[in-house]
C-alpha cells in the first residue's frame, strides 16, 4: 500500500520528545499518526540547504525512491518526517536505500514495542 504525503504545514511539526534518528544525509522524525491506521510521510528540503529548486526537487525524488523501496519497514501508527541534507545528492541509489533501510529498521525495532504496550 502506498502511503499518503503530509500536505498541511502544521502536520510537519514535531515535538522534542518525538523519536528521531539521523545520519549525514537525512533525519527521520516520527510522531503518532493524526488518523490511526492512515499513516503518512513528509519530506523537508530546506531552501537554506538546497539553493536551487532543481536541487530540492531532485533530493525529494531521490528520497521518494528510497521510501518506496523500504516502505514495508514503516510503522502504520506513525507519521514520518524526513529532513534532507545536501550530501544526499551525491549518494548512489543502492547505498542510499541501504542507509534508509537501516534507519527505518531501527525505528521499527525500537518503537513498535511502544505501540503494542500502549494498546
Amino acid at each position: 500500500m502506498k502511503r499518503k504525503t503530509i500536505r498541511n504545514h502544521n502536520d510537519f511539526l514535531t515535538q522534542r520528545t518525538d523519536p528521531c534518528v539521523m545520519n549525514l544525509f537525512f533525519t527521520v522524525k516520527i510522531k503518532p499518526a493524526k488518523i490511526p491506521g492512515d499513516a503518512r510521510y513528509g519530506i523537508i528540503a530546506p531552501k537554506r540547504v538546497f539553493k536551487l529548486a532543481t536541487m530540492r526537487n531532485r533530493a525529494k525524488r531521490i528520497v521518494r525512491d528510497w521510501i518506496a523501496a523500504n516502505e514495508d519497514l514503516m510503522l502504520d501508527e506513525y507519521d514520518y518526517v524526513f529532513v534532507l541534507r545536501e550530501p544526499i545528492l551525491y549518494l548512489p541509489r543502492d547505498k542510499g536505500r541501504r542507509k534508509m533501510h537501516l534507519k527505518l529498521r531501527y525505528l521499527a525495532k525500537h518503537y513498535s514495542q511502544n505501540v503494542t504496550q500502549q494498546s
